[in-house]
């Protein structure tokens, strides 16, 4: 429980998942325990009630596990004021937000809870809760709408914006959300359109630190340690990186004093982490799992990953990365490396790999195009995106089930199963459009690299695959 007053609010959060506890709460603590400030954060949690139900309990405090590799420690973070549903009582999160003292709005809820449709570039109206919220703005069931009503209110109010600033792993993510809420008000609230433009604040951020679902058997180890329950911990790796474009209309708490790094552009370090990062994460976890590992520990230490992971970075990735201010590439890479070896890590690749039809055109696809545009062929990448492939298709090597997590999971298997052999399998795919775009389902090199690799997946499975690649 807390010890003495919850601190004032000054931010709105909306996804008080587990990386929004281990980052975004735990960076904003140590800002006011360093420099103080009213940043307390009222925690909005769109549908699932777990988080309100976890953390007002005991008063929005909650341990933060770090999982060094040569073991834990653990902090109380007491950054978080409140938690509310949004689904129970929109209107109480709009009153929230309308708040004057509120200064920020962040967010962490996934790609897919934008409602941005990366092929049109702007607000995807067939999104199921834009849609619904479009028809009937009251209902406000998507985080889009409420920032929308909420900005609209403070307008006509004459109350100050907000700073708008998603965390989540879309490139250019202030963009997208200013596109996002900007489209929708176009929709409902036309006068607020030009009142974003000239008074509003959407910072881009790049956010990095990994954070494994946490499962009772975590909660029951830490139980012994620290002597009670607490059913809102979380478990992190020590490393951590927050990179923001410095651009708030109110000001901001003393993040840079928890080591926060605060910059002109965050484009260089987003496009460096999207890939380096994000997107060999993705590789390990769609091969990793094909494989038979659960975790990415598991599956770097197993023959073949590590090597596979080095000629990604060297061979195809870092040739399409700009150099970011300050950093060091092999450097990163290297403490990358490190990073998915810590056995204490139990990242699991069936986590990792979920809503990859949205993950992957900017994790992996986007290198691709790079590649193809220079008259190269990126064959590890193409390895990555036939191993997407077959884990969309739902079986694995095995011949069980896989319970693929993926917002469009029904077409994906449909069209996978509607097909025969690894030539029909890859081109059923490749006409996901919202996926692969026309351009590379056009491009016969890739199709073709992408079937030989998938057709080697299904003749050898993907742990010899990945031990015999490259091809010689």
């Amino acid at each position: 429980m807390r010890d003495g007053p919850a601190p004032g609010t000054g931010i709105v959060h909306f996804g008080p998942g587990a990386f929004f506890r281990a980052f975004n709460a735990a960076f904003t603590h140590e800002a006011m325990e360093m420099a103080g400030g009213d940043w307390g954060i009222e925690a909005v949690s769109l549908k699932s009630p777990t988080a309100r139900d976890q953390l007002l309990p005991q008063g929005g405090v909650y341990t933060a596990v770090e999982l060094g590799p040569e073991g834990e420690t653990h902090k109380i973070i007491t950054s978080i004021a409140n938690v509310l549903v949004a689904s129970e009582d929109p209107s109480a999160v709009v009153k929230v937000l309308t708040n004057p003292k509120v200064k920020i709005v962040s967010l962490t809820i996934t790609e897919k809870g934008y409602g941005y449709d990366p092929t049109t570039k702007g607000l995807d109206l067939t999104h199921p809760d834009i849609a619904a919220d479009l028809a009937d703005p009251s209902g406000r069931r998507s985080a889009v709408c409420l920032i929308a009503a909420a900005l609209e209110a403070r307008r006509l109010s004459g109350t100050p914006p907000f700073t708008v600033m998603s965390c989540d792993n879309l490139p250019s993510n202030g963009h997208v959300t200013k596109t996002v809420v900007r489209d929708f008000a176009k929709h409902v609230f036309p006068d607020l359109v030009d009142w974003i433009a000239q008074h509003g604040a959407f910072p881009s951020t790049m956010v990095d630190r990994i954070t494994p679902a946490t499962t009772n058997e975590d909660l029951a180890e830490l139980e012994k340690a620290i002597g009670y329950h607490d059913p809102a911990a979380v478990f992190h790796e020590p490393f951590r990186q927050w990179v923001i474009e410095d651009s708030f209309v109110s000001g901001r708490p003393a993040w840079d004093r928890a080591g926060a790094q605060f910059v002109q552009s965050v484009d260089a370090h987003e496009t460096m982490k999207l890939r380096c990062l994000n997107g060999t994460h993705s590789a390990l976890a769609y091969l990793g799992y094909l494989a038979g590992h659960q975790t990415i520990a598991g599956t770097i230490a197993a023959p073949g990953f590590t090597a596979f992971c080095e000629y990604l970075w060297q061979s195809e990735i870092l040739p399409t990365v700009p150099q970011p201010e300050g950093e060091d590439l092999q450097a990163y890479t290297d403490a990358l490396l490190a990073r998915y070896r810590n056995p204490n890590i139990q990242h699991r690749t069936w986590q990792i790999a979920m809503d990859g039809s949205q993950k992957l055109p900017q994790r992996l696809l986007g290198t691709v195009r790079d590649h193809l545009k220079d008259g190269h062929l990126p064959t590890g990448l193409c390895l990555v995106v036939a191993a997407w492939m077959r884990y969309v298709g739902g079986v694995d090597e095995t011949g069980a089930p896989i319970d693929v997590r993926d917002p469009m999971a029904d077409r994906l298997k449909q069209a996978s199963d509607a097909a025969s052999g690894a030539v029909g399998k890859v081109e059923a795919l490749l006409s996901v459009t919202e996926v692969f775009g026309r351009d590379l389902a056009a491009s016969e090199a890739f199709r073709d690299a992408v079937t030989a690799a998938y057709q080697r997946l299904e003749d050898q499975g993907a742990a010899t695959a990945v031990s015999d690649f490259p091809l010689k």
